[in-house]
């Protein structure tokens, strides 16, 4: 019986094309191709590199970071660095402290600058379009230098500076006033702040139940905040009574030291195929139909491939690469061992204690005590620098997101009667969050990146620090790498924390 005309065109049409003409063969070859050669040319650059470095004798090694150096750092948590890579951490320190000070400063005070932009009011919202207008079209570099030049040219500083002697001090030698600082009691306290974070978390759920239940106003996050400040104040009193949490973190650290290490081998493989196994399970779920089957195109496929090579990458540095596992346990049992200590104290020490700043003279000149919250001219030229120019990008992107939300929404908000602090919290900022987080993010990274230029007045910040370095031992490539990989940590962090954040205040359909 010979096969009908419908028969055979379902035969060709169902028939495999050959391997040089199927789509999705060629797709992923050329790709594999691709990706061969440009591995290939990595390794020839690296391998080139490497030979035109030796034979020109310039050294790329690291071992500067265990070997001492002669540097003496203006400020920072040691002054004199005893080698080269505890140099580069004082700088990294310093960078990370006036970066987060920064952001948050630049946060509040753009905020404020947004607002006023928006003001019914004439002279403020002249005041905040100056602001933006000009901040924003100077170079940063020029205004740092700027406030350094204006600081440098204050009166000197005496045994009877002002503005209020003893309370708050301004001069060409920085700015001091009193400060707040954690106690040695601080981490018993914490216990009991956590204990109460914990019993808030129910009282929220609580709460947010019974608004669920009867409609009722039951302000979960209020209710939750004062059960937290109820225990924070209680905890003042009690907080010696977990003085006794000290012996686990001194388990912990006793735990660490006799670790082989093999153990923390074995823990981060088996984090690295577990975490690829769950992402591919729940990606596979995603893509799984109501009747149970599984549709993926190429590109899915190409993801789970890829999750599996880098988790299977990832198992082998970490069986390879014995140090990392070294430096774990170490880490681990030093980290343990100073919260044991923070815990071993006597009598009843205070979460908190303040102190007002002090001027000393040992010698001819009169400089700052420790007692105070000093900023140096350096750090308040670079700080006031950062956070004014940001201010203005972030000024604007409140500004923005407040005027995308449809005048609809607000004329909604007066007509049901809700007050207008009432109608900015629940209905204009959880609408406007949505288009200010993803700029205000980027101007966190220019802010954490902007703090570079602190060399211009002699902040120790990582690149100071690691210009001095490098100047020292000649190792610039290793400076530079170290460099690029701090700034790239930095920035991923912040992105991983305002893209989280971004996620939680995305509209969720129905």
């Amino acid at each position: 019986m010979s096969d009908t005309p419908t028969t055979t065109s379902a035969k060709v049409l169902s028939a495999r094309p050959p391997l040089w003409r199927d789509a999705v063969v060629l797709k992923w070859v050329s790709q594999l191709f691709l990706l061969f050669i440009v591995l290939t040319s990595l390794w020839f650059l690296t391998s080139q590199a490497g030979d035109n470095l030796q034979a020109r004798d310039i050294p790329s090694d690291f071992n500067f970071i265990e070997r001492p150096v002669d540097i003496q750092l203006s400020e920072g948590i040691d002054t004199h660095p005893d080698s080269g890579g505890r140099a580069l951490w004082v700088g990294m320190v310093n960078t990370i402290r006036i970066s987060i000070i920064g952001i948050m400063f630049a946060t509040m005070l753009g905020i404020m600058v947004g607002l006023a932009r928006l003001s019914n009011n004439w002279l403020v919202n002249r005041l905040g379009t100056m602001w933006v207008e000009t901040l924003r079209n100077i170079p940063l570099l020029v205004q740092i230098i700027f406030y350094f030049s204006v600081l440098t040219v204050l009166p000197r500083l005496t045994l009877e500076s002002g503005p209020i002697n003893g309370w708050f001090h301004i001069s060409n030698k920085g700015i001091s006033m009193p400060r707040v600082f954690l106690a040695d009691g601080f981490y018993q306290w914490l216990v009991v702040v956590l204990i109460g974070a914990v019993v808030g978390y129910y009282v929220h759920r609580h709460r947010t139940r019974l608004h669920n239940e009867t409609g009722a106003i039951t302000s979960p996050t209020l209710w939750a905040l004062a059960v937290i400040t109820l225990f924070a104040i209680v905890g003042i009193f009690i907080h010696p009574i977990f003085s006794w949490v000290g012996s686990i973190f001194g388990a912990l650290a006793s735990l660490f030291d006799s670790l082989p290490v093999l153990v923390p081998q074995i823990i981060l493989s088996a984090v690295a195929l577990g975490g690829a196994a769950a992402w591919i399970r729940k990606f596979t779920r995603k893509h799984r139909s109501a009747r149970g089957h599984l549709s993926l195109v190429d590109d899915d496929w190409f993801r789970i491939i890829f999750t599996i090579a880098v988790s299977v990458i990832l198992v082998f540095v970490f069986i390879s690469w014995e140090g990392l596992s070294s430096w774990i346990l170490n880490s681990g049992r030093d980290l343990f061992q100073v919260i044991e200590a923070k815990f071993n104290i006597d009598g009843a020490a205070r979460p908190f204690d303040a102190m007002r700043p002090e001027i000393i003279q040992k010698g001819k000149f009169p400089n700052y005590g420790p007692s105070g919250l000093t900023m140096s001219v350096s750090f308040a030229a670079v700080f006031f620098g950062v956070v004014f120019y940001t201010s203005a990008f972030i000024g604007e992107n409140v500004r923005g997101g407040i005027l995308a939300v449809p005048k609809g929404q607000i004329e909604a908000a007066r007509a049901v009667g809700l007050r207008q602090s009432q109608a900015l919290r629940h209905v204009i900022l959880p609408q406007a969050f949505r288009v200010i987080l993803p700029p205000t993010g980027n101007q966190y990274l220019n802010l954490t990146k902007n703090t570079s230029l602190a060399i211009a007045v002699g902040y120790s910040d990582i690149v100071q620090v690691g210009t001095t370095v490098f100047n020292q031992t000649g190792k610039t490539l290793p400076v530079v790498g170290i460099w690029m990989l701090f700034y790239l940590s930095c920035s991923l962090t912040i992105s991983v924390i305002v893209n989280w954040f971004n996620v939680r205040m995305q509209l969720v359909e129905r």
